[in-house]
């Protein structure tokens, strides 16, 4: 019998690449074959699309924040813009959500930003590194500093959880000694060093997630990047990971941009907010900038748990009237057509019929939420309320009922849903935050 030589880890993780090569279109899902290969391939050189005068060099420092600035950036598909012409900036270290509702070009810019789609036009910064930009100057993906968690995970099935933490490591040829340091390091970080051993199958998904964010921190990226990452846990989980994705930021101290539809998601984890509307930044800012200031109607009716109200009228002979009830003077500089704000908690239920500034309506639904009632109700056609209230309405399910206004809302919009008295905005305002 022929004696074979000792198999040593190095030899194994050989194998393991050359498996890997072959196989990869097995195991990853279909949708995210080209993304996966573009993020793990190695690679030597700046794209030759680059231009050298701007694009930065290969040796990105790790485990630094950068700041993140995107200027005019646009994607077209075609004829049709996903993205078009977005600007923002924010520090260092931020937490910035891409909030907004499916096919708002939110996962595009993601996409751009990890290097998985070239801009159309406009330019990408990491720092002062320049990124990538329309003209066709562009850092490969491998080569950007920037780490990705997809919804699904992407986590190799023949992997155990620290293989697939290693795997980023063993791609950018770094020493054993270290990748087995850092690999303890961030299972550590992400409670999970007691699944070290364990492959993906076998490990829950909230398990999956979690080696899914130490396989995206191993490599100490400046940029870390979410798309959607808490879609497939159910709600209690969602709860406890949005937590510790605020934990994890804070300990790498990384820049992070988190792709979400979920505005309290949003709420709870963002520094920065950028929601974004058919391809365009709807409006740009801090949490409580968006829900205490809303530029626009889709920005108010968007934001917050219950949405504020936004009821439609006019003003007429400078009274307000809304639904055909005259609420009272109109507030200074609103006229024509007019969409007026109320908080959910500043309307109060009332008897149809009563005096006053009263909508009348029919109630659809009561829902407690903490110790009050959220109590819906449709006061026109195609418009529903949401009433705060600290007991339910004692009207029955599609039964009649009122709604008491205030005299002044919080803020008019006119028709284009633009807020009074900023209905001229130049659009780089909204986008930069201005």
């Amino acid at each position: 019998m022929t004696a074979h030589p000792a198999r040593t880890r190095d030899d194994q993780t050989r194998d393991d690449q050359t498996h890997d090569d072959k196989t990869r279109d097995n195991l990853i899902p279909k949708s995210e074959r080209s993304t996966t290969m573009q993020m793990d391939a190695p690679t030597t050189a700046v794209d030759d699309r680059a231009d050298p005068a701007r694009i930065a060099s290969d040796a990105a420092g790790g485990g630094r924040a950068a700041s993140l600035t995107l200027e005019g950036l646009t994607k077209r598909f075609g004829d049709a813009a996903a993205v078009d012409g977005i600007s923002l900036h924010v520090p260092a270290g931020s937490f910035l959500v891409l909030l907004g509702p499916s096919g708002c070009g939110k996962s595009t810019t993601l996409r751009m930003l990890a290097g998985l789609e070239d801009p159309s036009a406009g330019e990408i910064m990491f720092g002062e590194r320049l990124i990538a930009r329309g003209s066709g100057a562009s850092v490969p993906a491998s080569k950007r500093n920037a780490g990705l968690v997809f919804q699904s995970y992407a986590l190799w099935p023949h992997k155990t959880v620290a293989q697939n933490v290693e795997w980023p490591l063993t791609v950018a040829k770094v020493p054993r000694t270290r990748r087995d340091e850092r690999v303890a390091q961030v299972l550590e970080l992400l409670g999970i060093e007691a699944l070290a051993s364990r492959y993906p199958g076998e490990i829950s998904g909230g398990q999956q997630q979690r080696t899914a964010i130490a396989r995206m921190i191993a490599p100490e990226p400046e940029m870390l990047l979410f798309d959607e990452p808490l879609s497939n846990l159910d709600a209690k989980l969602r709860v406890e990971t949005r937590s510790e994705l605020m934990r994890i930021h804070r300990a790498t101290g990384a820049t992070s941009v988190y792709v979400t539809h979920d505005q309290v998601e949003a709420m709870t984890m963002a520094t920065h907010i950028a929601l974004m509307r058919d391809g365009r930044i709807e409006q740009f800012g801090t949490p409580r900038e968006l829900i205490e200031e809303p530029a626009t109607a889709f920005a108010a009716t968007f934001m917050g748990t219950p949405p504020a109200n936004v009821i439609d009228g006019v003003v007429r002979d400078g009274r307000l009237l809304l639904a055909g009830v005259d609420v009272g003077q109109a507030p200074e500089g609103v006229s024509g057509t007019v969409r007026a704000l109320y908080r959910s908690g500043s309307l109060t239920l009332a008897e149809p019929g009563e005096a006053g500034a009263v909508l009348e309506g029919t109630l659809v639904d009561q829902v407690p939420m903490a110790e009050r009632w959220v109590v819906g109700i449709d006061v026109a056609e195609g418009t529903r309320v949401h009433v705060t209230a600290d007991a339910p309405s004692g009207a029955v399910t599609g039964g009649p009922v009122g709604v008491r206004l205030p005299a002044a809302p919080e803020a008019c919009f006119d028709e284009h849903g633009e807020r009074f008295p900023n209905r001229h905005r130049d659009p780089s305002d909204v986008e930069s935050g201005r």
